[in-house]
């Protein structure tokens, strides 16, 4: 049964979702269990995983299994280290050879946001893209004519550290102001909490359309943020589509369109920007759309 198929694992700070997926990236299964910290507790979680989605594949995982993963990844080595949110300091750890060693399948793993790009392009048909990853924290990938972008240093896309405001608050990566510290999704959970009901983007949003103008000063503020990384991305790379991921997508088409008319209003005032169109280029991963494992699973494609 599991002939042409391929697996993915996403795994993140709370959670590992796993995919089986078809040669064209359609999700044929799917399935998740809560990420256990520490390195004994993230092999076994992702592990969990991969034997839930042998069991729905009658016991027999494909040959290779892909895996996005956060922090630091040396692709060639499949190892993995500073990964704060899951308690992974510098030591490296060899997770691919661990689930190779579980499992039998051959297992490679590539840094999360990456694996996120690759997964766009699958699903886009896009040779040529930017995406933004706006989650607890804020980083880019590109696929460029086709091929993913690593950087020398396995760095590429790391705009969220881009610092943007020199007197502002200390960031976890040592400098101050950083991007991520106004962009990222956590920067607007604690800018609007939220109500305990929806997700404090959800809320926020929500609340901004309801008339209440704090909430639509603060969707206002964000959405400028969101727009100053999206021009990054243009500027340094003018690719064909930026396409923005990560949790706070589920708000949906109110954030594409607060981003797109932050954008549009930056270029009133600058004939370059508007000659760019950034705004045109901006769109969204749809909702509920595991992005990330889906790029896991065909990141063997990758280039």
């Amino acid at each position: 049964m599991s002939a042409g198929l391929r697996v993915g694992l996403d795994i993140g700070g709370t959670k590992v979702l796993g995919v089986v997926v078809a040669a064209d990236g359609a999700v044929l299964a799917q399935t998740r269990a809560s990420t256990v910290p520490g390195a004994d507790g993230v092999v076994t979680s992702a592990a969990t995983v991969l034997e839930r989605l042998s069991a729905a594949l009658d016991g027999a995982l494909p040959a290779q299994v892909g895996v996005g993963f956060p922090g630091i990844v040396d692709r060639d080595r499949g190892a993995v280290s500073h990964a704060v949110n899951l308690r992974l300091g510098g030591d490296w750890l060899p997770i691919a050879d661990l689930l190779a060693e579980r499992t039998g399948a051959a297992v490679l793993v590539e840094n999360d946001v990456r694996a996120a790009t690759w997964g766009a392009h699958v699903l886009t048909g896009t040779d040529d893209l930017g995406y933004l990853s706006i989650g607890t924290g804020l980083a880019a990938g590109f696929v460029l004519d086709g091929t993913l972008r690593r950087g020398a240093a396995g760095a590429a896309g790391e705009i969220g550290h881009v610092p943007v405001n020199p007197d502002g608050q200390l960031c976890s990566c040592g400098q101050r102001g950083c991007l991520e510290l106004s962009a990222a999704a956590s920067a607007l959970n604690t800018a609007w909490p939220g109500d305990g009901m929806l997700s404090p983007a959800a809320a926020l949003f929500a609340a901004a359309a309801a008339g209440d103008l704090a909430a639509a000063a603060v969707r206002g503020r964000y959405a400028t943020w969101v727009a100053d990384a999206v021009r990054m991305i243009g500027l340094a790379v003018d690719p064909a589509a930026i396409i923005i991921g990560g949790g706070i997508t589920d708000v949906g088409e109110p954030l594409l369109a607060a981003v797109t008319a932050a954008l549009r209003a930056q270029a009133a005032s600058s004939s370059f920007l508007a000659a760019l169109d950034l705004a045109a280029r901006v769109r969204l991963v749809p909702a509920g759309v595991p992005v990330g494992a889906i790029g896991a699973a065909m990141i063997w494609d990758a280039r």
